[in-house]
């Protein structure tokens, strides 16, 4: 299903279950020897389709481990995204050369829990939700608001390693099928000596399920992302 928003060039996998035979590496099991087990599928269950997602690219089967922020750490030469969440596992993986980074989130398609949006969401955010619920009521405009933060996230920190709170993207929804994310840091997010303040994604509901994608590509960062972020 993520193959629906991310590019051609990158490669992925998605699982709706733990269902599958999964090989972990020694590595990884001692990550989450303690955890309950439901979280020791999904974890392995998504390495699992980082490692299909290797494959399509010629690459051979590696671990892939958390690092400090618990970011996946992907294999040299490559830049990768991987999201579980009820119902769905799934990653994505690019070398390096064609894309910069990227981001994916899976959540369930439901609103958020009382109280989550007033602390994950900017007043401009609210009132673009207001629109977009009148005009898409059967949509959880709220819950994609989330996930595409956390998109937003996940290609930010690769790149910068440094914490982004969420107030720190402004998200504006397209009915289309897009989205884009505007960035308020005075630095904005730093690419291979420049600076980016806007970045641009995809979002899907399908299967009781909303995702959201972010994709950096090398090629057209100079030409659609040049410019340094407004400030708030």
């Amino acid at each position: 299903m993520i193959e629906k928003i991310v590019p051609a060039s990158v490669a992925c996998a998605d699982r709706f279950d733990d269902t599958d035979p999964v090989s972990p590496f020694p590595q990884e099991e001692a990550v989450v020897a303690r955890a309950v087990d439901e979280r020791r599928r999904s974890f392995h269950t998504a390495r699992h389709c980082a490692r299909i997602a290797m494959a399509q690219l010629g690459l051979p089967a590696a671990p892939v481990l958390p690092g400090e922020r618990g970011e996946p750490l992907w294999p040299a030469g490559t830049v990768g995204s991987m999201t579980h969440c009820t119902g769905y596992r799934g990653a994505v993986l690019a070398t390096a050369g064609d894309v910069l980074a990227l981001g994916i989130d899976a959540e369930p398609h439901q609103p958020l829990p009382d109280g989550v949006l007033d602390v994950v969401s900017l007043p401009q955010e609210r009132g673009m939700l207001a629109e977009r619920e009148a005009q898409r009521p059967e949509i959880h405009w709220d819950r994609l608001l989330f996930s595409a933060k956390e998109s937003v996230y996940k290609v930010w920190f690769p790149l910068n390693r440094s914490w982004l709170d969420f107030e720190q993207a402004d998200i504006d929804l397209a009915l289309d099928g897009t989205f884009t994310a505007r960035l308020l840091v005075p630095e904005g997010l730093r690419v291979n000596g420049g600076r980016v303040g806007l970045l641009s994604g995809r979002w899907l509901v399908e299967a009781g399920l909303g995702l959201t994608a972010i994709t950096l590509e090398a090629r057209h960062t100079h030409e659609r992302h040049q410019g340094r972020p407004s400030t708030p």
